[in-house]
């Protein structure tokens, strides 16, 4: 019996899959995205201001980040609950897509968030006729939070013990 549940449990990873596969829709929802971005600052590119263009490539920029976030977590996803990636044969493969650890995983997730969050801020301050001061020191607050958790999470990893239990090196 002990076998037959664990057998099921260990089977029920693979019902993550449609979650990985739903991430990469929404990949493509981001590409649509920046294809009509784009679109809308090529027409209006001559009358647009510098600022303007700025805001234009920073919001660019955040949703290739947010996608690039989400190709993280659909491959260290893969490998580290469902089933290891065997990279061989593929040269064009990021070889980091078959080796990143749950730890790993964690730091470049924080990483990301801070980077998009930074992005956001650095919109809102640019566009500070449409941003109020509180909705500024909200959004400081909160990338400051972030920030000082993914520093706290590096520290930790940094000192603690490494996966089953063995300090670090």
């Amino acid at each position: 019996m002990q076998r037959i549940v664990e057998t099921a449990l260990v089977a029920s990873r693979w019902l993550l899959a449609p979650l990985f596969g739903a991430l990469a829709l929404a990949i493509v929802g981001l590409v649509v995205k920046a294809g009509q971005r784009v679109f809308e600052i090529a027409g209006q590119l001559a009358s647009l201001s510098q600022p303007d263009v700025i805001l234009g490539a920073l919001g660019l920029v955040d949703l290739t980040l947010t996608a690039s976030l989400i190709v993280i977590v659909i491959f260290s996803g893969y490998a580290n609950f469902i089933s290891r990636i065997d990279a061989n044969g593929h040269d064009d493969w990021p070889q980091w897509m078959a080796s990143i650890d749950f730890s790993a995983l964690k730091l470049k997730l924080l990483a990301s968030i801070v980077a998009i969050s930074a992005i956001k801020l650095l919109e809102a301050f640019m566009d500070v006729g449409h941003e109020s001061d509180r909705d500024l020191k909200w959004l400081v607050g909160i990338h400051l939070v972030f920030v000082a958790s993914t520093l706290l999470l590096a520290v930790v990893d940094r000192i603690g013990p490494a996966e089953g239990g063995k300090a670090p090196h």
